[in-house]
């Protein structure tokens, strides 16, 4: 998908949101055990309950490969599902891969060519090295680790060296010399704020990942007035609010009415592009 093509979506879906599958079997209701593959029947659920109001779903690895075997298999089918019946969502694999050499190949090729996702998310500690073999895919982005909005992104992100540049600015900066803003995104937490300015400082024209609002307590309208430009350039993750609104039968009408809430809300913003 290029970067037009996932404006486009934005502008008619009025949405910028993408929706979290952090899919936990512990978690999700309990008469969804009976099935014989509960965390794909959980999965393809919520995804048609909320297709309508996001334009990207975002299942985090970790999830499914704590599952072994089967929790691949639901991975699998899922990609698949949304890639068939819903073609026009952005599906970004979270692995924040992050090795280097023929590793991060293989990475690539389990993302793009066997899962055939739409992006994945890489951590950039280990330099280009770590991140060239994913942005060789033509149609297929790399999602950088910036600056997150866990408690300890802190203890490295925000260091300075000697000329006062912060670690994830120099990130951002560096970054930009391996790839384009048609293949290279970020991630920024929602709970950084006012930051945001500081980023779109140097990375006026890129879309960012930008997961922690709902559960996580991020607010939508700052990200909004400190990062949004000309063509939206955000996705919104929200994934616990919406995924487990509810653990009854009802679960898939409660994810899609916290879906709609966003997006109603998300809708506004879009107006004044």
């Amino acid at each position: 998908m290029t970067r037009q093509e996932l404006f486009e979506n934005i502008k008619k879906k009025k949405s910028f949101l993408c929706v979290g599958l952090d899919t936990d079997i512990h978690k999700i209701p309990s008469h969804l055990l009976e099935e014989e593959d509960p965390i794909y029947s959980f999965n393809k659920a919520i995804v048609d309950a909320t297709a309508k109001y996001c334009v990207a779903y975002k299942p985090n690895a970790a999830f499914y490969e704590s599952q072994g075997v089967k929790g691949i298999l639901a991975l699998e089918k899922t990609v698949e599902y949304i890639r068939t019946k819903y073609p026009d969502q952005f599906i970004i694999l979270d692995a924040k891969r992050g090795d280097i050499g023929n590793t991060s190949e293989m990475y690539a090729v389990s993302a793009f060519e066997h899962l055939k996702a739409s992006a994945v998310t890489v951590a950039p500690y280990m330099g280009v090295d770590s991140v060239k073999p994913f942005v060789k895919y033509d149609g297929k982005w790399v999602i950088l680790l910036a600056l997150t909005s866990n408690k300890g992104s802190a203890d490295f992100q925000l260091t300075e060296d000697k000329t006062g540049e912060r670690l994830f600015e120099k990130v951002l900066r560096k970054s930009q010399e391996w790839a384009t803003d048609e293949q290279l995104m970020y991630v920024v937490g929602a709970t950084q704020g006012a930051m945001f300015a500081d980023i779109r400082k140097i990375v006026p024209n890129h879309f960012l990942l930008v997961p922690g609002i709902g559960a996580q307590g991020g607010s939508l309208a700052e990200v909004v007035k400190y990062g949004m430009n000309a063509q939206c350039g955000l996705l919104v993750n929200s994934s616990r609010a919406i995924i487990y609104a509810d653990n009854t039968r009802e679960f898939a009408f409660a994810a899609t009415e916290e879906a709609k809430k966003v997006q109603t809300e998300m809708a506004q913003y879009l107006e004044k592009l």
